[in-house]
C-alpha cells in the first residue's frame, strides 16, 4: 500500500510539474507572439509597408507562432506531436468541411491584401456596411461607422459583393439640384449659384463647374450643378453650397417652392 502511494505521489508530482512547464509555455509564448506580431508592425512602418499588408502579415505571424507553442506545451506534457499531427491531418478534411465560411474568409482576406480594393482608412461601403476600415485579420475586417459604431465583417462577404471605396481618388464629384419658382429669371439663377461656386475656395477650378437648367418639374424648375472638390473636402463644399444657396435666393426674392397641388371643382 505505501509502494503504491509512494508511485502516486511521484507520478503526481513528475506530471504535475509538466502540466506548470505546459501551462508557463503557453503564457510565455503567447507573450512573445503578441511583442513578435507589434514588432512587426512597428518595423513594417518604419519601412513605409502600406498598414494593410502589416496588419494583416502581423496576424498570420502570431497565428502560426501560436499554434507552434500549442504543440509545445502538448509536447511538455507527453503527447507525441507528430501522432498529434496525424490526428489533426486525418480530422482536417472533417474540419475543413464544417469551417468551410471560415476557411472562405481567409481565402477572401488573401484576396483583399493581394487585389488591394480598400487600406486602413479608406471609406467604403462593403459587406453591407458603410464606414472606415480600421482592421484587416485573416477572417475579418473591422469598419467603424460615422456614429461610431465597430462593426466586424466576414472578409468572404465583403469579396462576394460590390464594394465602394470612397476614399480611392484623390477628389469627388458634388452633384446638387435646386429647385426655384417658374416665374424665377433663368439667367439669374445661374449667375447666383456660379457666383457662389467661384467665392468657395475649396472648389477645383479643374475640371470646370457645371450649372445647367435640368429639369421642369411638377412644382418647380430645376438646376443641377456639378462642381469637384478634394475628397476630403466633399462635405463642407456639399453642405456649404446648400446653405449659401438659400441664402442668395432669399436675397434675391427667388422663392424655393414646395409640392403643392391645385384641384379644381367642377359644379355641375
Amino acid at each position: 500500500m505505501e509502494q503504491l502511494l509512494d508511485k502516486l505521489i511521484e507520478w503526481g508530482a513528475t506530471f504535475g510539474i509538466k502540466i506548470i512547464a505546459a501551462v508557463a509555455i503557453l503564457i510565455i509564448g503567447r507573450m512573445v507572439a503578441k511583442v513578435l506580431q507589434k514588432l512587426i508592425v512597428k518595423v513594417m512602418d518604419k519601412k513605409n509597408v502600406d498598414k494593410t499588408i502589416s496588419s494583416f502579415a502581423s496576424s498570420m505571424v502570431f497565428s502560426a507562432l501560436y499554434i507552434f507553442v500549442i504543440l509545445a506545451a502538448l509536447s511538455q506534457i507527453g503527447i507525441q506531436t507528430t501522432s498529434f499531427m496525424t490526428i489533426i491531418g486525418a480530422a482536417g478534411l472533417a474540419i475543413g468541411l464544417a469551417l468551410q465560411g471560415s476557411l472562405s474568409n481567409f481565402a477572401a482576406g488573401f484576396l483583399i491584401i493581394l487585389f488591394r480594393p480598400f487600406k486602413l482608412g479608406d471609406y467604403v461601403e462593403a459587406g453591407g456596411v458603410s464606414g472606415s476600415i480600421s482592421k484587416i485579420s485573416i477572417f475579418t475586417t473591422d469598419i467603424n461607422t460615422v456614429d461610431n459604431k465597430k462593426i466586424i465583417v466576414p472578409n468572404a462577404q465583403i469579396m462576394n459583393g460590390t464594394i465602394t471605396n470612397y476614399t480611392a481618388e484623390k477628389t469627388r464629384r458634388v452633384d446638387l439640384t435646386f429647385g426655384v419658382g417658374y416665374e424665377a429669371d433663368i439667367s439669374k439663377v445661374k449667375d447666383i449659384l456660379n457666383k457662389i461656386i467661384k467665392e468657395h475656395k475649396l472648389i477645383l477650378k479643374d475640371p470646370e463647374p457645371f450649372v445647367r437648367l435640368g429639369n421642369l418639374g411638377d412644382s418647380s424648375i430645376d438646376f443641377t450643378v456639378r462642381v469637384w472638390s478634394k475628397t476630403e473636402d466633399y462635405w463642407t463644399v456639399h453642405f456649404d453650397l446648400i446653405e449659401s444657396a438659400k441664402e442668395e435666393f432669399d436675397k434675391a426674392n427667388i422663392s424655393i417652392p414646395y409640392p403643392q397641388m391645385d384641384v379644381h371643382m367642377i359644379k355641375e
